[in-house]
């Protein structure tokens, strides 16, 4: 028998309660205003790569979907975060963030010095939606759910502890507390709609377990890498590197 939708959206939202990143103990040190300036910057630096792939997740979706009203709903993802004429974007704010935190934007922009953890995680994601079925890709967005109680958390702690944080530098965050509403009650109702099998259900239910693997596994990598410094990999960011004063030197 076939769980109801409520059940399953159920299961879906407990998914998240249990396995959602805002529960790892890195958020708690940046929340907090534990974090060094330089593990700030980490942060800044690995998850620009999750966000500038963003829009190649969802390009590499849309290439597969028939359904012209699908890809009119889903273009508006891309448009978010790499902008419009009217809408600067995702990605540009988030450089803004990194230019407030000290960073050159250009070096950030470069993806240089990203975790290599970083980058299998996020290739992962855009491989996932690339190649697994539709069901389970829109599934997989669906940590979009939790998004906003994060984002929310974020600024409050960013806030009262930073000084680079203002409404200017927290842009981005704000920004998604009114964008990624509108993409989460498309994204579950379509799930919800279309995973009409108990087969289904758990290909979807599994979808999102991934995509919470895919973000916890980002912030492992900077505790590892930072909070412990002896652990920055080869390659990787090292304090001091791509700062605003070395490109106006």
């Amino acid at each position: 028998m076939t769980p109801s939708k409520e059940e399953f959206e159920a299961r879906l939202r407990q998914i998240g309660a249990e396995r959602y990143h805002d529960r790892h103990p890195f958020h708690a040190m940046l929340h907090g205003g534990e974090c060094s300036p330089d593990q700030v910057r980490a942060w800044v630096i690995n998850r620009y790569y999750y966000q500038h792939s963003i829009p190649m997740k969802d390009a590499a979706f849309m290439s597969r979907v028939e359904d012209p009203d699908l890809r009119r709903i889903w273009r508006s993802r891309i448009e978010d975060h790499d902008g419009t004429d009217t809408n600067e974007g995702g990605i540009r704010r988030w450089l803004r963030l990194a230019e407030a935190v000290g960073l050159d934007p250009d070096y950030v922009a470069s993806c240089e010095g990203v975790l290599p953890a970083t980058r299998f995680a996020v290739d992962a994601y855009v491989r996932f939606v690339r190649d697994k079925t539709l069901l389970e890709a829109v599934a997989a967005s669906l940590t979009e759910l939790f998004a906003p109680k994060i984002h929310a958390q974020r600024i409050e702690g960013l806030l009262q502890n930073y000084e680079f944080a203002d409404d200017s530098s927290l842009s981005y965050f704000r920004n998604r507390l009114k964008e990624a509403p509108k993409d989460v009650a498309f994204g579950l109702q379509w799930v919800l709609d279309h995973a009409d099998t108990a087969e289904k259900q758990d290909a979807a239910a599994a979808a999102l377990i991934f995509k919470t693997d895919v973000l916890w596994s980002q912030l492992d990598a900077l505790y590892g890498a930072y909070v412990d410094p002896a652990r920055i990999p080869p390659g990787a960011w090292q304090p001091g590197e791509g700062l605003m004063m070395q490109r106006a030197s």
